[in-house]
Formats: structure tokens, sequence, C-alpha cells
């Protein structure tokens, strides 16, 4: 019997709505099927609610510190409830505008409500919904369920209300006290947010630095920045035990240094620990898919273990960034219609952690190069040698680029400053295309711009191949008299 549908995709996230619309435009007869409304995580509980808040927050900053603009520092007033209200308001735009069902009819698009679970590789059930109890077939599938935070086993938290990202943005009322246990994207992201309006913040990780992705150099001026706006760090402690009473949250740590233990109240507790895959109910036993911890298995094709099978995005564990959901699912659905050899990339991956500063990575980092035993050079620039972070008061930050020393070919970069996630799109595009820094010095970059700090950074290629020795030669064969430049600076800027 001939399948019902060429593809159906399970998850209506970033990964889903990108598979989806892909695999109609191939003119593959498709299915989505998504339990909850259309969007997934990014657009109900990630990126669009965080963003909108954290844009809120900086305005509140900028209020609260109007005289470095020559105002009068002006403490914003306002109703949290007023800007849960706005964060949802715009939640629901975007949704309409983009996400919404009819997007996708439009495009044939067979839109399903309702929970998938396999019955075999090529058939499923639907439960819930107006459709539930239908069996549907297809020649494909694509597995985009997404990922939802974990809850740590810590004595006592099953009876004590807490926070997610799922639930932060549903606050009605802004806490006195704001504990975040994660020093991850999330925690430092909703921590800064929650400050600059009015809370006190304390951040709590059993790790001893910030960020641990990042360069360490970067995370610890961040950590000092944050620190000046008041959010308070608890760093190398574990949480062993929790408690609430009449509104109280009580968490019962311990130093890992020292071995100490000490007791911390506040009236708001955040979770932001990782991401766990959305695999139950799907009966993936049923079709033979394998998985492990982190998710789904599957080959750098996106394909599972079972041939018609394929899995994208957060549900298979690696690079749990919105943007890589996306390509993921461009590789993995190109790759099952079109049976084109697409390979997921896996080496330049961009993030960004979109504090104030923002702090954005793309390649290999400072510490895999060194373990490896790579041979490279560090060009750095600081913020503050950027005239437009200098004209907006926003001189707090570095750009470093590691890149061999004798052709410039760029390994990685680090960028920790205002617009670093803007600026690194640059970069990425230099990586993927080994555009060296050579030709980055070389091309033309507008000014006053924070793109030019790019251009600078790259301009420290050229500035370290300059020598004593260089100089003297072309003083001999020009006649040049003036006096030979101090170059013992190996981190000079001109």
């Amino acid at each position: 019997m001939k399948p019902r549908y060429d593809m159906v995709v399970i998850g209506g996230g970033s990964a889903g709505l990108t598979a989806s619309g892909i695999s109609a435009s191939l003119g593959a007869k498709t299915a989505m099927i998504e339990a909850a409304k259309l969007g997934g995580d990014c657009t109900w509980y990630g990126c669009v609610p965080s963003k909108t808040l954290i844009k809120t927050a900086k305005v509140a900053q900028t209020m609260n510190t109007a005289s470095k603009y020559g105002f009068k520092d002006t403490p914003p007033k306002f109703n949290f409830s007023d800007i849960i209200e706005r964060v949802h308001a715009i939640r629901e735009e975007i949704y309409e505008e983009a996400d919404a069902p009819h997007h996708f009819e439009k495009l044939g698009i067979d839109v399903i409500h309702g929970r998938a679970s396999f019955i075999d590789n090529h058939s499923i059930q639907i439960e819930g919904g107006e459709r539930s109890g239908e069996t549907i077939t297809s020649r494909y599938f694509l597995i985009a369920t997404g990922s939802s935070p974990v809850v740590p086993s810590i004595e006592g938290l099953q009876d004590v209300p807490f926070l997610t990202n799922e639930t932060i943005f549903d606050l009605e009322k802004l806490p006195e006290h704001l504990i975040v246990v994660g020093a991850g994207p999330i925690g430092m992201e909703m921590a800064q947010s929650f400050r600059r309006f009015g809370s006190r913040v304390t951040i709590i990780d059993f790790m001893d630095s910030i960020l641990i992705r990042d360069n360490k150099e970067l995370t610890s001026l961040l950590q000092k920045t944050l620190s000046c706006e008041g959010i308070e760090f608890k760093l190398n402690n574990v949480v062993k035990k929790v408690d609430s009473h009449n509104g109280t949250v009580t968490l019962y740590l311990e130093d890992k240094g020292s071995q100490t233990s000490t007791t911390i109240d506040g009236d708001a507790l955040l979770l932001s620990v990782g991401r766990k895959p959305n695999v139950n109910g799907l009966n993936l036993d049923a079709a033979d898919i394998d998985t492990n911890r982190s998710g789904i298995i599957v080959n750098d094709r996106g394909k599972t273990s079972v041939k018609n099978i394929y899995a994208c995005g957060d549900v298979t564990g690696d690079f749990q960034f919105t943007h890589m959901s996306e390509h993921t699912a461009k590789i993995a659905v190109s790759n099952a219609l079109l049976k084109l050899p697409m390979k997921i990339d896996t080496k330049h991956v961009p993030w960004c952690t979109y504090t104030d500063p923002e702090l954005a990575h793309v390649g290999a980092t400072e510490s895999e190069l060194q373990q490896q035993g790579t041979s490279y050079a560090t060009y750095k620039l600081p913020y503050s040698k950027i005239d437009r972070a200098l004209t907006d008061r926003e001189a707090t930050g570095w750009i470093k680029v590691y890149a061999k020393k004798w052709n410039g070919r760029i390994l990685g970069v680090d960028i920790l400053g205002a617009h670093a996630g803007d600026m690194l799109g640059e970069w990425v595009l230099a990586l993927k295309n080994k555009i060296s820094l050579r030709q980055m010095a070389d091309t033309i970059h507008p000014y006053p711009t924070y793109g030019l700090g790019n251009r600078r950074a790259a301009d420290q290629w050229y500035v370290r191949k300059q020598s004593v020795t260089m100089v003297k030669w072309i003083q001999r064969i020009y006649g040049y008299r003036g006096p030979l430049p101090d170059l013992s600076d190996p981190e000079r800027i001109v």
C-alpha cells in the first residue's frame, strides 16, 4: 500500500517549520505534526520572549545611567505586569506573522494538532487533537521535537515552586530576590534583565566560572561587569537541598573548595542547568531508532539508524541553537528527499549570549587550539579603539581572533562587546569561505561602525608583520629619515 505522505515532520518548532517548508517547496506531499502551538521553544519560551525582555531591561538601564549621555539619571517607573504583557504581545505578533498554521497550509502542508507515536518505520499514530487515533503513513519521517529544561535532582525540589525558561515569562510580579541556578546563557541573560528591573539577583553554579564554553578572559570581564551592576555570584557551589516557607525559598549550599555550608533565601528560583531531548511518547523502539543520553543519534547527514527516518534540531542533542536547528533541518530534508550529499557543518557553528555586553564565538576556541597543539597567533582589539563604541559609551569588550601567523588563515573568533552577535556574522562568512585576515584588512568598512572593529582587528595581522629590519630596508631604499618605531609590544595597535 502506497504511503499517504512523502514526508511527515514531527514537531513544529524552528527545525520542524524549516523542514516542512523546504519539503513542500520540493514538491513532496508533506504533513507537520505539533502537540502545542507552532513556533516551538524559540517563539514561546526562548529567543523571542527573552530578547524582548532583554531589550526592555536595556531601556531601563539606559534611563538609570542617563548621565553618561548628558542627561540626569531617571529611574524608570513601570508595572512589571505591563512588561510581561508586552512580551506576550510580541510573541503573538511573531506567531501570527510567521508561525501560524495558515502560513504553512498555503504551501500545501497538512498541519496536524496532536502527538505522534511510531507504530513502525513507515507509520505513526496521532494522539490528541481532532485526528486522535488516526494512523498516518509516510515514505520519510523527520523528527524535530526539540528539547525541554532539565530539572535537577535536588533534595526537596519537588515541594518547592521554581521557574524555568518555560514559566518565567508568565511572572506577574517582579521578584524581590531572584536566585538563578546555572550560569549558562539563559541564566545569565535572565539574571541581568531582572537585576536591571530592580530585583536582587544571585547566580549559583557548581563550576568556578560562568559560560564555560566561552573564552575565560572574556567571561571574567563579563562577570566583573555584571558584578558592577549588582549581581551576586556564588560559583563553585553545589545546591544540596531546597525548601520553602511562607513564600521564601531557601537553598542550602556547599562550597566545593572549602567544604563550608551556607544558606541563601529568595522569593523566586530559576533553574537553568541544561536541556533534555523531547523523546518521551514517540515510541522510538517501535521503529528501531537508536538514542543515547543526548538524544536521537544521527549521522552527519541527519539520518537516524533507520534509513527513511531523519532527525534534526535540539532532539539530537547537538548545538542547541535556533540557527543550527534551521541548518540541520535543511541538511536532513535535502538528504532525505533529494539524496544530495550535504553534510551538517560543525566547524563553523556560531553562538552568542545576549547579555550586555554580548559574548559571541565561532570556530575553534583558544583552549581547543592549545589542547590540539595548533600553532596560532592571537590578534586582539579592545572596544576602546572602536570610535563608534566610544560615541555610544559602549567601550567595554574585546575582539579576539586566532589565526595562522604566516598567512592569516582564521581559526576562531571571540567577541565581547556591544552588537557582538551582529559583528560575528562577518567572521562566520570569512571562516567558512577561507577569507584571510589580509583580505579582511584590505576590505573597506564604513566608518563609524562597530563592524569597522572587525577590520581593525584584522589589521593587527599587518602590524605583527612589521619589523625593525623591514623598516630599515624601506628607509635605505627610499631615503626616509624618520626614527625607527618601537615594535617591542606584541599587542601594539596602530
